[in-house]
């Protein structure tokens, strides 16, 4: 796969982001001489870039960071593996293995092993967190 398809979306965001940002300016300096003609006043760039990085990080603060939190806050949580990350998948997983020892009976650990290494799970068998110290006191 090239380089380019491989990376297609950040191309585009890339692209995206880059045409955004110069129409916000360019756009900008015609709205600052309307203004400043308007107002008698010379056009002048220093006070123009001043007025446009003031209005660009004002927009970033308001919605790239709070995108960017979002974002990549919900994904570090669900990564390091949170209480919701855990819920669902590793309820299921422990079901899953559960049925398929009783199943398979001796083969099970290496069948499920084997299903572990086809599908790259190398973070042990899922147990549901609530109920450790419940499935230690009910084994007999």
């Amino acid at each position: 796969m090239s380089f380019g398809k491989k990376y297609a979306y950040a191309w585009i965001t890339i692209a995206f982001f880059a045409l955004s940002i110069a129409g916000h300016w360019i756009f900008g300096w015609y709205a600052y001489v309307n203004d400043a003609q308007s107002h008698g006043e010379q056009v002048a760039l220093s006070p123009y870039l001043v007025e446009m990085g003031r209005d660009t990080f004002e927009n970033w603060q308001s919605e790239f960071l709070q995108l960017l939190w979002q974002v990549v806050g919900l994904a570090y949580f669900l990564y390091v593996g949170s209480p919701a990350s855990k819920e669902n998948d590793d309820r299921l997983e422990a079901k899953i293995d559960a049925l398929i020892r009783f199943k398979a009976g001796e083969d099970a650990e290496q069948l499920i092993a084997d299903i572990d290494a086809r599908y790259l799970r190398g973070h042990g068998h899922a147990k549901p967190h609530q109920f450790d110290n419940e499935d230690a006191q009910s084994k007999p």
